[in-house]
């Protein structure tokens, strides 16, 4: 084992230097992207470009934190070369794709060579770097981390192994804390005072939740919070008054009806309808027809918000579509039919999953289900807006997302650090052998980085900003929480593969999360690359 004095000093001058060199190679490459015709000719490029961005701006997100002391130096160091690593790796023969020359590539090697050598990843194996929050922060991370252990963790295996429900207890336990109501402004019943605190507050419940199960914890807040989101964007102040205080006290439960079994993360195609519908009563609404799928919580919701299509002109695409609140009773987790005293039918199938358990996921089928005309967000003025509000919603959803995987990753890293010092192979402790050891710096690495890139991105949205940030933080992060989870799975030998140890189900559960909130193609090629190339248009 290598002794600290003869590991190479942390450099963060040269750490950013090589960072901005890094920004230059990314950014001739967008603007070959541009001239190549875009991300919809050039996909295979742009979808590198997008992770290689996120990966880049993950590394600009530390040089702040690697100024505060000498492990966080050292991480910033490790994470550095990583990213220069895998720009590399992309950029090896296809420099003329990228519009680079071979000798490009070689910038940063003696950096490389140093921060990413076994024996500097070994070092930090046990260096998780602290995370230097405020008072008020390290406050909401130690509630619901307590709230994590006692509660959420040791629920968590037997609502996987048995494909059950989320316990009624830890939704009643997680609404007395107030964590459905920390983005909801005060003025509507919430928590929120805005600035920093709205976002971190979550980012930083949501990882700690997640650590203790991503299916029955860190999920929980997500879609109340994307219901919240899209009502503060184009709800009307009667519907904010109505609907905020009941997300807030968790008195009404939301699920996300939005996307469609021919049409997943192709919003602006959906087919649901929403037709206009009187009652003989005079009461006027909204009769919705279609099938909705991957509805997360659809039983146990009390409302979906779901987007529809009000203008059956398809030409219009995601400007035809409004988002709807649709309340609905308590359904069966294992499916559920309901009958509208006003002549409409809601159908749930589940849909069976390998992992993310416990909220479980749903294909609704709605006949002539009738909605109340107060419930389209927006009313008359959020016809043809859904598609935006709904974004609203999800752009935040992204950035909790990534929250999610950082708690998913922590947890992982947990379990094999603590697996590898109890647990002994050819006479040797599993951690004593350098190649556990630099797996579990590499985890230490990226998860300290990922988390900070959170932070940084909270800070942003907080301002009004950071939306391709929030983005380019899902995609970089929830890639990772795959390599962490595989690596951590490994680490446990045979045991990993066994149910009875929770990283079995880490590995499952991380593997969801480059799925949902955004396919992480369709946000590669749709949302970063083309947002990187009309930048570079500017």
């Amino acid at each position: 084992m290598a002794s600290n004095a003869s590991l190479p000093t942390p450099d963060l001058q040269t750490a950013a230097t090589i960072i901005e060199t890094a920004r230059a190679m990314v950014g001739k490459a967008v603007r070959k992207l541009a001239a190549g015709g875009g991300p919809d000719v050039e996909q295979v490029l742009a979808y590198d470009l997008a992770h290689a961005a996120a990966a880049v701006e993950t590394a600009r997100s530390m040089l702040d934190y690697g100024a505060k002391g000498d492990t966080e130096a050292r991480l910033t160091c490790a994470f550095t070369a990583d990213m220069v690593h895998d720009l590399v790796t992309r950029l090896v023969g296809r420099e003329q794709l990228w519009g680079v020359s071979a000798a490009d590539l070689s910038f940063g090697h003696d950096f490389v060579a140093a921060f990413r050598s076994p024996e500097f990843l070994a070092s930090l194996a046990d260096h998780q770097g602290p995370r230097h929050l405020d008072a008020d922060f390290e406050m909401v991370q130690d509630t619901f981390r307590s709230y994590a252990n006692k509660e959420v963790a040791p629920r968590a295996e037997h609502v996987h192994r048995h494909n059950a429900d989320v316990p009624e207890e830890l939704i009643s336990g997680l609404a007395e804390m107030g964590a459905f109501g920390l983005s909801i402004p005060a003025e509507y019943g919430g928590y929120s005072e805005g600035g920093d605190g709205e976002y971190m507050g979550n980012v930083i419940a949501t990882e700690e939740l997640s650590r203790g199960s991503l299916g029955i914890g860190g999920s929980l807040i997500t879609r109340p919070e994307i219901l919240a989101r899209a009502l503060m964007k184009g709800g009307t102040e009667e519907q904010k008054h109505e609907w905020l205080p009941k997300l807030a006290t968790a008195e009404v439960l939301a699920a996300v009806a939005v996307t469609e079994p021919d049409y997943g993360s192709d919003v602006a195609n959906i087919k649901v309808t929403a037709t206009p519908s009187d009652l003989a009563d005079g009461r006027k609404g909204w009769r919705i027809n279609g099938v909705k799928t991957w509805c997360t919580f659809g039983a146990r919701a009390d409302v979906l918000m779901l987007l529809a299509r009000t203008n059956p002109d398809r030409s219009l695409g995601h400007k035809g579509l409004s988002l709807f609140i649709v309340p609905k009773p308590h359904g069966d987790a294992h499916g559920f039919l309901f009958n509208q005293a006003e002549g409409g039918k809601m159908e749930g199938r589940p849909i069976d999953t390998i992992g993310y358990r416990g909220m479980h996921s749903y294909e609704i089928a709605l006949e002539d289900w009738w909605v109340p005309a107060e419930n389209l967000i927006g009313l008359e003025s959020g016809l043809g807006k859904g598609f935006y509000f709904q974004m609203a919603g999800f752009e935040n959803g992204r950035l909790q997302t990534a929250a999610r995987a950082v708690g998913v990753m922590q947890a992982a890293y947990e379990a094999a650090f603590d697996y590898a010092n109890n647990r002994s192979v050819f006479g040797k402790n599993v951690y004593d052998y350098q190649l556990t050891r630099a797996k579990l710096g590499r985890m230490t690495t990226i998860i300290q980085a990922s988390r900070q890139f959170s932070y940084a991105v909270a800070k942003l949205m907080a301002k009004g900003e950071g939306a391709m940030e929030a983005s380019m933080v899902k995609a970089y992060v929830c890639k990772a929480a795959e390599w962490v989870a595989r690596e951590a799975m490994q680490i446990h030998g045979g045991y990993g593969y066994a149910e009875e140890y929770s990283v079995s189900r880490l590995f499952v559960d991380a593997r969801v999360l480059s799925i949902f909130e955004g396919a992480d193609e369709t946000l590669c090629l749709k949302v970063i690359a083309r947002q990187l190339v009309d930048a570079a248009g500017k």
